[in-house]
């Protein structure tokens, strides 16, 4: 795994809450860069060529280490995982330039409590009375910004709520696979997948980049590559129910550049459903470190 040398006396915990802000801002970029970049080329194709150079970039770490890191027995699970990565990102690009930035942040950020309910369902998981209360609560923070009944709610915000549900299928993958695989394999596993899987779809809308579009393409690789890196920091340096929250700092900070860049004020009740889905993630990740803990003592119980 790619590391970084801990700055100062700062402790890991620190640290950690550090490198995930860092991480919460750069995918804010990326999704200003997608944003951007699908005013000049189709989404699919800007999902393939963002997948791509993440790719292309990591090849660098695998000379260095080998090919030995790549190796796995678990194939399907890496294609399972790029599978719901490449839908749900294919879905949120689509969205992007069609739905104020801050409300896509903020709907897609309740991607984990659509993992508790897929953990509970598919894996089997016990979930706790109050993991229910929360994630219900997080579920009524998506309908207060989308407000169905209030306003017309159309496709738009309806494929914004598949793409949560999607990256939550990717993040239960990736829960599964972060158990036995190393992290940048994991990164450069999901490069060669998700870009092999947007592949067709780009080919069908192709047009090739323009010399500007070319520019703005790799700076969204670079972007997206260091995201995911920095990402696994953050994850390296403690515990995730203190680490994981300080992510939520994406929502605000894409409010500020949505409203620098392109005038987008979020409304009240945006604020609103967004405090709502950031106090239900927050609860969830802390009873999500509780029932790991329990586990890993031998003694399982509902959180």
């Amino acid at each position: 795994m790619i590391k970084f040398r801990v700055l100062g006396n700062a402790s890991p915990a620190v640290m950690g809450a550090i490198w995930m802000m860092l991480a919460a801002c750069l995918l804010g970029v990326l999704s200003l860069l997608a944003r951007k970049i699908s005013a000049d080329l189709h989404p699919f194709e800007v999902a393939f060529f963002r997948n791509f150079a993440q790719f292309v970039l990591m090849l660098p770490w695998l000379a260095v280490m080998g090919l030995n890191i790549m190796r796995t027995k678990r194939v399907w699970a890496h294609i399972r995982r790029s599978s719901f990565g490449i839908l749900g990102m294919m879905s949120l690009f689509w969205v992007l330039p069609k739905m104020p930035i801050a409300e896509v942040t903020a709907i897609a950020f309740s991607a984990p409590l659509f993992t508790t309910l897929g953990a509970a369902l598919f894996l089997r998981e016990p979930v706790g009375q109050r993991r229910w209360f929360a994630t219900m609560s997080g579920f009524i923070g998506v309908l207060i910004i989308i407000r169905p009944g209030f306003q017309e709610v159309g496709q738009v915000q309806l494929v914004a709520v598949m793409a949560a549900v999607l990256i939550a299928g990717a993040m239960l993958s990736n829960k599964s696979l972060s158990k036995t695989e190393n992290p940048n394999a994991m990164v450069l596993w999901m490069g060669f997948f998700m870009s092999l899987f947007s592949l067709p779809s780009a080919l069908a809308v192709w047009q090739w980049p323009t010399g500007e579009t070319w520019g703005w393409l790799l700076l969204l690789g670079i972007v997206a590559t260091t995201a995911h890196v920095v990402l696994n920091q953050a994850y390296s340096m403690g515990d995730v129910s203190y680490i994981a929250p300080y992510g939520f700092v994406q929502i605000p900070f894409v409010a500020v550049l949505g409203y620098m860049l392109y005038g987008e004020t979020p409304d009240m009740w945006t604020w609103v459903g967004a405090s709502i889905i950031i106090g239900a993630g927050i609860y969830t990740a802390h009873r999500e470190a509780k029932h790991k803990r329990a586990l890993n003592s031998g003694v399982l119980q509902q959180v």
